[in-house]
């Protein structure tokens, strides 16, 4: 029987809104509104993630019972589940948005595991809220399933990120206008149950600061701190100054990652930007497949680009900067919030540079070493070679006498790969005057190498084959390839296919390069 403990600390301790009627509204003075989620016609578990459930305490048994099924899908509540919407703002695609909110997320509780540790549950797709605007408050299956199996695939990567527990198929239809081109379609609408320590981000506290409300910014930077970031002691400035540089310095950390994995956000908007540095809210993400900087999967960002992979560092640095922005209404003096973007720069170098020796095999990153990895990328751009199959097997490859057939399956384009052998041949040789500068044994190159360059990433080919085939009712496709994401970095025999080049059908099909806000 379901029976897990909740404390609920962000509705016991943060002002709420008053009002507990339906409908769209601005919401002043409060963090959150109360909400219930919308039932939905026939609740059925598609899938779950086995790791997350353990960690919450869950038996498989109940995870087979309806009731789980009923309360993951919005038409129950537990006992001790309080649900919320939170309220916050964010600048979107560069510009002030106001007022946003969750729109379609419901989170129902906090909940407090064996361990002791808070995870917060939340449902998205469970209905409208205060904050919907002229949304459905729904979700498709598409885009949920997008979504659990991504929330699961980056954390097996190593990569900061929110979990997933479960995905519900709702029995409805959901209408949606895939591209926003005037052409809508019904489709089977799902709800995602995501899981993580907070869900706070950088628009909670933007909104109280744009409406100079400076009693509810310092209530909500209190409560994190007090809740989040327990480890932090002090008060007044100098403890809202090591918070800051700590929120910069995990936000570092989560972007290097993104870059080691060649993983593209697609909508680093401020209101996507966890206060743990966690990955958060995925919608229309990408991984690289063949190497390119100016690559973005967002349709909506495919002019500007400003979402882009090389661009993230920078963006992040941004968005950093408007929350320094906000939260100077509590201090006298700037200074240790500029402190605080410096050490996220200073911590995002350090963990490249981490990135480049992990990658390369090196005992180090010296100062030439990150010019290496440059004129490496910019061959692989050149080249059209791809980014996780390259670097996967550049391990095996014999730097003094590089046989290029082991790298074959990264190459897309035969006669690009000829323009740029010549110049790759070059750096190699470089390659290897630097690998016999350093006293690694080669065992030990290669298995830091591999616990670098994954095997096996999530391409957005694959994910909508899996789609594909959830939409005809067959989940086989989810669970295998969640099964498969849950080792990344091991070679997994009889699974090759899921490490292999992204197919010529998937270059300009929607789904697979083509992806918008409501992928």
């Amino acid at each position: 029987m379901l029976n897990p403990h909740f404390d609920n600390r962000f509705v016991r301790d943060l002002p709420g809104d008053p009002d507990l009627a339906p409908g769209i509204r601005q919401v002043h003075g409060a963090a959150y509104s109360r909400v219930q989620p919308t039932p939905v016609a026939a609740p059925r578990l598609l899938a779950h993630s086995v790791d997350m459930a353990r960690r919450l305490g869950f038996t498989e048994t109940d995870v087979a019972s309806p009731e789980f099924a009923r309360v993951f899908g919005g038409n129950a509540l537990l006992p001790g589940m309080e649900p919320f919407s939170a309220n916050y703002g964010g600048h979107q695609f560069g510009t002030w948005a106001g007022q946003l909110g969750d729109g379609r997320a419901i989170t129902l509780g906090e909940m407090i595991n064996a361990a002791g540790e808070r995870w917060e549950l939340q449902l998205k797709g469970a209905g409208l809220t205060p904050y919907s605007r002229n949304a459905d408050g729904r979700a498709v299956l598409r885009s949920s399933v997008r979504e659990f199996l991504c929330s699961e695939a980056m954390h097996h990567l190593g990569v900061p990120t929110t979990r997933a527990l479960s995905l519900v198929g709702t029995g409805e239809s959901v209408e949606r206008d895939m591209f926003y081109d005037g052409h809508p379609e019904m489709e089977p609408g799902a709800v995602v149950c995501r899981v993580a320590p907070s869900f706070i981000r950088f628009g909670n506290f933007e909104l109280p600061a744009s409406r100079n409300d400076a009693e509810l910014l310092r209530q909500l930077a209190d409560f994190c701190i007090r809740r989040d970031f327990p480890h932090l002691r002090g008060r007044g400035q100098p403890l809202y100054a090591d918070w800051f540089a700590e929120v910069c310095e995990r936000t570092a950390v989560m972007v290097a990652h993104w870059i080691r994995v060649g993983f593209v956000h697609g909508v680093m908007n401020t209101d996507n930007m966890s206060i743990l540095g966690l990955t958060i809210d995925y919608g229309p993400y990408g991984w690289i497949d063949n190497f390119d900087p100016g690559w973005t999967p967002n349709t909506t960002d495919r002019h500007q680009r400003r979402y882009r992979y090389g661009q993230q560092p920078q963006v992040a640095y941004w968005n950093l900067g408007r929350l320094a922005g906000s939260l100077s209404l509590l201090f006298d003096d700037v200074t240790p919030l500029q402190d605080g973007l410096r050490r996220f720069v200073s911590r995002y170098m350090e963990a490249d540079r981490a990135n480049t020796a992990g990658k390369l095999g090196l005992d180090e990153c010296r100062d030439d070493d990150t010019a290496l990895m440059q004129s490496l990328q910019a061959l692989m751009t050149d080249g059209e070679i791809d980014m996780t199959l390259f670097f996967r097997g550049l391990a095996a490859v014999d730097a003094s006498a590089p046989d290029f057939e082991r790298l074959d399956e990264a190459f897309y384009d035969p006669e690009r790969r000829e323009a740029v052998e010549p110049a790759l041949r070059e750096w190699f040789a470089r390659y290897h005057a630097r690998l016999s500068r350093q006293d690694l044994p080669e065992d030990v190159r290669r298995a830091r190498m591999d616990a670098a360059n994954p095997r096996y990433v999530l391409r957005n080919y694959l994910a909508q084959e899996a789609i594909d085939r959830a939409t005809q009712g067959d989940m086989d496709g989810v669970t295998e390839l969640l099964e498969v994401m849950r080792r990344p970095y091991e070679d997994q025999p009889g699974r090759e296919a899921y490490a292999r080049r992204r197919p010529d059908w998937a270059r300009e099909r929607a789904g697979c390069s083509m992806l918008s806000c409501s992928s």
